[in-house]
C-alpha cells in the first residue's frame, strides 16, 4: 500500500496542538507524530488516505492561521523517509555522503522523498529541527553519482522558494566523519 502522509510545522506550540485535534478530527487519518521544536516550533506528521490526508492539512493550516510555518502532503511518500525520521535506519557502507540542510523542517521531508525517488540512495536520518534553532537537515550515502542525483533533486524545490540553505556531497567520507552523523 502506497502511503500517503501530511506535515504541518507551525510557529506556535499552542495553536500546533490546536491543529493537530482539528487535523485528527476532520478525517480519517492516523498519527504518527506531534511534537514541539526549536525554536518554539510544532511538527505533525500524520498519514492516511490521499483525501483524508489534504482535507485534514486544510483544515490544519486554517486553524493555524498565521502560524503556519510550511505543509506539504505526499501522496506516495517513499517507506524510507518515515524509517529515516524515526531514526530507525541501519547504516550501510559508505561510498558517498550527501547532506542538505534547510530552513523549514517541511522542506526536509520534501527533500528527502525526492531524493530517494531520484535515485538509488540509502536515507540515513532526517533531523527536524530540535536542538539546532529549528533548521532541518537530511542525510543519504550510496555511489557517488546517485548521492549527486539525489541531492540534485532533493534540493530542487527548496532552492526555488529559498529555502534551501546549503548541500553537500562528500565523496569517500572519512569513517570519523560518517559516524559522528549517527
Amino acid at each position: 500500500m502506497n502511503l500517503c502522509i501530511g506535515f504541518l510545522e507551525l510557529n506556535s506550540i499552542a495553536k500546533g496542538v490546536e491543529a493537530a485535534d482539528r487535523i485528527l478530527k476532520t478525517a480519517e487519518t492516523e498519527l504518527i507524530f506531534a511534537k514541539a521544536g526549536c525554536p518554539g516550533k510544532y511538527y505533525i506528521l500524520f498519514s492516511g488516505e490521499v483525501a483524508a490526508v489534504t482535507s485534514s492539512l486544510e483544515a490544519g493550516k486554517e486553524m493555524g492561521g498565521a502560524h503556519v510555518v510550511d505543509s506539504v502532503v505526499i501522496p506516495s511518500v517513499h517507506p524510507m523517509v518515515i524509517s529515516a525520521i524515526n531514526q530507525a535506519v541501519e547504516p550501510v557502507p559508505v561510498n558517498a555522503l550527501g547532506v542538505m540542510e534547510f530552513f523549514s523542517v517541511t522542506a526536509s521531508v520534501w527533500a528527502a522523498d525526492a531524493a530517494v525517488k531520484a535515485a538509488e540512495v540509502d536515507l540515513m536520518d532526517v533531523r527536524l529541527g530540535t536542538g539546532i534553532g529549528g533548521k532541518s537537515f537530511v542525510i543519504l550515502s550510496g555511489d557517488v553519482a546517485a548521492v549527486h542525483e539525489a541531492v540534485e533533486a532533493g534540493c530542487r524545490t527548496a532552492a526555488e522558494s529559498g529555502l534551501l540553505v546549503s548541500q553537500v556531497v562528500i565523496p569517500n567520507p572519512k569513517a570519523a566523519v560518517f559516524n559522528s552523523l549517527l
